[in-house]
């Protein structure tokens, strides 16, 4: 296959991109360097040091081009979209007040770049078939792409959440039937226990010293796991704070049952390996197995019919 069409056109891509970089960029200068004149006056001197320094390339370039991008995907993106977004990079552990606006920078960037790279893979690379699947890739990358890599971090993370939990649960049992409370018990089982879940805990004991009731605090660890196993946690935790039920038996009951249910999932993985065995065995083990069993046969009977 001649590789010369296809790293044309890789060259034009990239050339274009950073083409459309460079004008870009070439804007915002001229626009920073009339607002910079325009501001001058203001600047004092004091001795022989200018008070107000020029900005640095990230406040020049990088920040208006990238809130260029989010009033793009802000206005582009479709209704209920940006709250969805926002509930992912929360359950994500992304809760910074920039992390929606990066991301919907960077969703409009990469839709904005599909017809660039779709006239480039239809006008200059040879046709046929390869030219076809190399425009549907190009499709399913920059269109999907953000969103799938999001989905792909939440599931990690709620992941991590359920294989923890279990023992984390032990643990607060052992400590509150040891004496101790229930937020001394969390602070002492996260200081020792890395991991998400416990990151959450933290922030749960945190709201509740800044003054959240407990069921306040409790609620925003479910909203912010996303996990059923949590919710379940959660909702025992209240109904036992509501009627006044001992928190250790019940802490004693949701560590057996989630135990319990990491044990049916652990269950279910193993059920469904060899359903997810079979394909490679069918496309990739059978026929080389094929090839070796039955080829020889297959070349002696051959012979023989010549």
């Amino acid at each position: 296959m001649d590789l010369i069409p296809y790293l044309v056109g890789a060259g034009i891509a990239v050339a274009v991109g950073l083409l459309f970089i460079y004008l870009f960029m070439t804007a915002e200068t001229k626009m920073a360097g009339k607002a910079s004149l325009r501001a001058i006056e203001t600047y004092a001197w004091q001795g022989e040091e200018l008070v107000g320094t020029e900005a640095s390339l990230k406040d020049r370039v990088i920040a208006p081009m990238n809130g260029k991008l989010l009033e793009l995907g802000k206005r582009f993106t479709p209704v209920g979209y940006v709250e969805s977004s926002r509930r992912k990079l929360m359950i994500a552990g992304r809760r910074g007040p920039e992390e929606l606006d990066k991301f919907l920078a960077m969703r409009a960037l990469t839709i904005g770049l599909i017809p660039v790279f779709a006239l480039l893979i239809l006008f200059v690379l040879p046709s046929g078939g390869m030219k076809m699947w190399m425009l549907l890739l190009m499709v399913v990358i920059l269109g999907i792409g953000p969103d799938a890599r999001l989905n792909k971090t939440v599931q990690a993370r709620q992941k991590q959440v359920r294989r923890s939990l279990p023992d984390i649960l032990d643990l607060l049992t052992i400590s509150v039937e040891a004496g101790l409370g229930f937020e001394q018990a969390i602070d002492r089982i996260t200081d020792s226990v890395p991991g998400p879940l416990s990151d959450e805990f933290n922030r749960m004991i945190g709201e509740m010293r800044a003054g959240s009731s407990r069921q306040d605090a409790l609620s925003g660890l479910e909203v912010r796991t996303g996990v059923e196993e949590v919710k379940s946690f959660v909702l025992a935790m209240i109904q036992a704070d509501t009627f006044g039920v001992s928190i250790g038996r019940v802490l004693r009951a949701q560590a057996d049952e989630m135990r319990i249910k990491r044990r049916q999932i652990a269950h279910e993985a193993a059920q469904k390996a060899p359903v997810k065995m079979l394909i490679p065995m069918t496309f990739l083990i059978f026929p080389a197995l094929f090839v070796v069993v039955l080829g020889p046969a297959v070349m002696n009977i051959m012979d023989n019919l010549k």
